[in-house]
């Protein structure tokens, strides 16, 4: 194991890649609906449940999650590689790109297929460093009926399924 005293930014981002995590979509209403792949979703609590993301204030879907009340977390499945590359990508209109998708409640973008999804109330954002911590509450939820459904993975700078890593 190769030990570093200096963990700058470059070498944060070495360590993390280390750590997989489940590949999900958040979507925020708006006169412009926006939505963003991310890695750093996690529950906080189950009483009361309250999930959380982050973003950085630098990502173009941040105007829309920083004025947002409501919020949906998508989970994709491990046939959903193309929804994480489609929602990671800059300069595209997302939405119209992937095209499977309906308005919810309160307007949020409700993408079809995935693995599970939560409709959330944002209670809270934390400033931390340069992205933002947004505390939410699940308000709705969904499953996909196939139980046999693996979740995308994000490891080492690629995705991955469980299938294939089984």
């Amino acid at each position: 194991m190769t030990v570093s005293s200096l963990v700058d930014s470059e070498h944060f981002r070495a360590l993390l890649r280390r750590h997989a995590a489940a590949v999900v979509v958040v979507t925020a209403p708006g006169e412009q609906p926006a939505g963003f792949t991310a890695t750093s979703f996690t529950s906080v609590s189950l009483d009361p449940p309250l999930v959380s993301f982050c973003l950085a204030h630098s990502a173009s879907a941040w105007p829309a999650v920083e004025a947002a009340d409501i919020v949906a977390v998508h989970v994709l499945t491990e046939e959903q590689e193309h929804v994480a590359r489609t929602f990671s990508t800059r300069g595209i209109d997302r939405f119209a790109t992937h095209g499977d998708w309906e308005p919810g409640p309160g307007g949020v973008p409700l993408l079809g297929g995935v693995l599970a999804r939560l409709v959330c109330r944002v209670v809270r954002r934390v400033e931390a460093g340069d992205h933002t911590i947004v505390l939410a509450a699940p308000e709705t939820g969904a499953v996909h009926d196939d139980r046999a459904a693996t979740p995308l993975v994000y490891h080492d700078g690629s995705y991955h399924n469980l299938r294939r890593a089984a």
